[in-house]
């Protein structure tokens, strides 16, 4: 079992040598022929910059492994840069309530921790670190209504006129800074989505409707705290109309996005809220009115009426949901109950958006913003900006009630109240360095939010060493490179490991000559390429196998294997030829040096009775077997064993009486007195055997057999024999009469008892019978008359 176990944990030690080795094969390759690119294939990779690291016939490359493997290789000085995150704007949270004395602006309250980071990438190196979030109470609000003003929403202005007062008495309770503006909007001012007739655009309803000019989109009201000024200018209003069912609200929206100055936003929350009881047109619909050209995005707004519907497309719902985000505003659309299904897959495509039903007069439309409002800040979800070529993010959130996301879900924490405070863990990774390795500044922010978090991300695109690099380094061949991190780094045109070769010279029978051994005529062995007049050997699929030497005549893989182990896996091949770790000799590691393996549980080497060797024990007698000579299926047993030669020395008597002196003289014999006076096991640092025996005249002896730790045999034996005595006749005669007389009697009774049993059965049944008999007691039962009667049967009585 000893042995199985150690040939198992040589085995695990191997594979996991082999498995480390697997790990750095990437670094080995990648081919790298300069620190900085050995630091670009992965966070695991280092560059020795030890001059004399590499040994003959080794190229460059073998320079970029894994640190630890470098370690082994006894690298003293290796480059290994690593990646740091540092915090440079880290301003706490705010904790505010609208009760308290102390009124804020919105630029001094704080609701993202930290503000801005340092982070310092290396390929393959992940930087994490956590960011909290913290929803600030009584933070301000900006709410913008963009209502359709269709004829079809004629009833719903009636409702709106008085929303203003009404909205700003509700939001009171959410926030003291409240501040709320109004815009409308119809459709494209061409054919075919309004009559272009010079009666029709003065009054483009009919059955005598009064209603304004057709238009695209008119900012009313900027964004004011005044709600009686909200309520005076939207009374002002009137109704237009259209051709089409679906209107231009894209084309409004992009416009409350962008026009942030005309529409009066504050850095603070925004909302969006668009009403309307129809669908909507999105880019490539304006080819409809002859108009090709693509939204630019920008501000058109003069006199508050957009002046470019005419000449721009309507904008895209990516190009909207970009313009939304970049300027932090949530919208709700207040819509009828017939267009929810569109507007709940429009939802899906814009982040922070809310959709409410709204009633056909629009007389729950506070409730509907209350309730949307709601939801959209009890949500949480962050987003980066573009990320420079190769960089990744992901993200880990940490919500309430000890909710956890991942992935897609790392991202946001839902049902969050005022006052919550969530957090989220943030992994930066660099994939490779960018062109120009210049740093690059990315953004995290909460959707819906203007906070947000300033990355500055640098990264190692180059190995400190590189900077003491010394050009036209005389190390590298006259001149021919520079000589940094410990290698030259040729200049153009030039090769080898110190830049000693033009690339037009490369091929010569000259320099080939210097590749042979002496008296062979092959170039490297057959095992590399010589370049330069040097070998430079070749790479094997497994990076861990390795051709070395002048003429790379040597290996680390065609050593002796045992037990399908290279060098038993107690060694390293070098040059064909295990050299063996410490207690380990052989061809191929193979013997072991380490006698514990051998011990016995008696503390003797093979118990005595064989030789270690190699940490197995050679069982000297051939009838011993197992892993400590302490197994012999054909033995007898100890006691049974040494029975004969102890009788014969103990006592004279026994099998071997005539041959005692020759063949029983192998131990020390101790007599002693009574068997209270033989060794106990407690007594003795070594085993020992009780034995009980039996001569020929049934007597009975007892001794101890034992190995002392010097290999001496000793045996202690009672030094009387224990004989059983004669028996007594006169009791086993008188035991044996009086049982027979016993037994008798006990027959007897048992007879007398089987009678009376008998008898009363008999005697019952008769009792039975008697009491069931019916005849008259007056009359012999058994009397038959003399008389016989006979009649003739034809006797007429005449």
């Amino acid at each position: 079992m000893d042995l199985r176990l150690l040939l198992i944990a040589a085995l695990s030690a191997a594979l996991n040598g082999s498995l480390a080795q697997q790990d750095g094969s990437i670094c080995i390759k990648a081919n790298a022929q300069s620190c900085g690119e050995c630091i670009q294939v992965s966070e695991i990779c280092g560059w020795c910059t030890d001059e004399k690291f590499l040994s003959e016939g080794e190229s460059k490359s073998a320079r970029c492994d894994d640190v630890t493997y470098l370690k082994k290789k006894d690298c003293k000085n290796i480059e290994d840069p690593r990646g740091s995150t540092e915090i440079t704007q880290n301003k706490d949270v705010t904790v505010r309530n609208k009760d308290g004395n102390v009124k804020l602006k919105p630029e001094e309250i704080t609701q993202i921790q930290p503000q801005k980071l340092k982070v310092t990438l290396r390929s393959g190196e992940p930087q994490t670190f956590d960011l909290k979030f913290k929803r600030a109470e009584d933070y301000p609000i900006d709410l913008y209504y963009l209502m359709d003003l269709s004829f079809s929403m004629k009833d719903d202005l009636e409702n709106v006129k008085n929303l203003g007062t009404d909205l700003m008495r509700e939001m009171r309770e959410i926030t003291s800074d409240f501040r709320i503006g109004f815009g409308s909007f119809v459709e494209k001012t061409v054919m075919p989505y309004i009559s272009t007739t010079p009666a029709r655009l003065i009054n483009p309803c009919s059955n005598n409707e009064n209603c304004t000019s057709p238009f695209s989109y008119k900012n009313v009201l900027k964004l004011t705290s005044n709600g009686d000024r909200f309520n005076q200018l939207v009374s002002q209003q009137q109704i237009s109309g259209n051709l089409d069912s679906p209107e231009g609200g894209f084309d409004a929206i992009m416009q409350v996005a962008v026009c942030e100055e005309q529409i009066g936003w504050r850095n603070v929350t925004r909302l969006l809220v668009f009403s309307t009881d129809a669908g909507f047109h999105f880019a490539g619909d304006g080819k409809l009115g002859g108009i090709v050209l693509p939204n630019d995005g920008k501000c058109h707004l003069e006199n508050n009426v957009y002046s470019m519907s005419h000449y721009y497309d309507y904008p895209s719902i990516a190009h909207l949901v970009q313009k939304l985000s970049d300027h932090n505003i949530q919208t709700i659309f207040a819509v009828t109950e017939e267009f929810q299904p569109v507007y709940q897959e429009l939802k899906n495509l814009i982040p922070k958006s809310a959709v409410g039903t709204l009633s056909s007069n629009s007389s729950n439309v506070i409730k509907l913003i209350i309730d949307a409002y709601n939801s959209l800040s009890s949500e949480v979800i962050l987003e980066n900006s573009k990320l420079p070529e190769g960089v990744s993010i992901s993200y880990k959130a940490f919500c309430k009630n000890g909710v956890r996301g991942t992935e897609d879900n790392g991202r946001k924490c839902t049902n969050i109240s005022i006052g919550d405070e969530v957090s989220f863990k943030i992994s930066i990774e660099s994939q490779k360095c960018p062109s120009g390795g210049k740093p690059e500044v990315i953004t995290v922010k909460p959707l819906g939010f203007n906070e947000e978090v300033a990355i500055e991300l640098n990264f190692i695109c180059d190995c400190e060493c590189a900077k003491k690099g010394e050009p036209n380094s005389p190390k590298c061949h006259g001149g021919n490179g520079i000589f940094e991190c410990g290698a030259c780094k040729c200049n153009e045109g030039r090769i080898g490991r110190e830049c000693e070769c033009s690339k037009d010279e490369v091929r010569s029978d000259d320099l080939d000559a210097n590749c042979r051994k002496p008296n062979s005529t092959d170039i490297c062995s057959n095992n590399g390429e010589c370049l330069c007049g040097t070998c430079e050997c070749k790479k094997r699929e497994n990076p861990a196998e390795v051709y070395s030497g002048k003429y790379c005549e040597c290996d680390n893989f065609n050593c002796d294997r045992s037990g399908n182990l290279l060098c038993g896996g107690h060694g390293r091949c070098e040059c064909r030829k295990c050299i063996c770790d410490t207690n380990y000799t052989g061809n191929a590691c193979e013997c072991s040096l380490d006698e514990s393996t051998c011990l016995a549980k008696n503390g003797q080497l093979c118990n005595g009775r064989g030789k270690c060797e190699c940490g197995i024990c050679k069982c000297e007698d051939p009838k011993f077997q197992g892993p400590t000579c302490e197994v012999c299926p054909t033995c007898p047993g100890v006691c049974t064993e040494h029975k004969d030669c102890v009788q014969c020395r103990a006592f004279g008597d026994g099998e071997k009486k005539e041959m005692c002196q020759k063949e029983c003289s192998y131990f020390n014999l101790i007599k002693v007195k009574d068997r209270k006076d033989l060794p106990q096991p407690t007594d003795q640092s070594f085993p020992l055997t009780h034995c009980k025996e039996k001569d020929a005249n049934d007597c009975w002896f007892y001794y101890t057999y034992a190995i002392t730790k010097n290999s001496t045999k000793e045996v202690f034996v009672v030094e009387k024999l224990d004989c059983p005595s004669g028996p007594d006749i006169i009791p086993i005669v008188a035991g044996v009469v009086a049982g027979i007389v016993l037994i008798g009697l006990a027959l007897l009774l048992i007879w007398k008892l089987l009678m009376i049993i008998h008898d009363r059965r008999e005697f019952a049944k008769f009792e039975k019978e008697k009491m069931n008999a019916k005849w008259d007691t007056g009359e012999n039962p058994i009397y038959k008359s003399a008389v016989t009667t006979v009649i003739n049967p034809k006797y007429e009585g005449k």
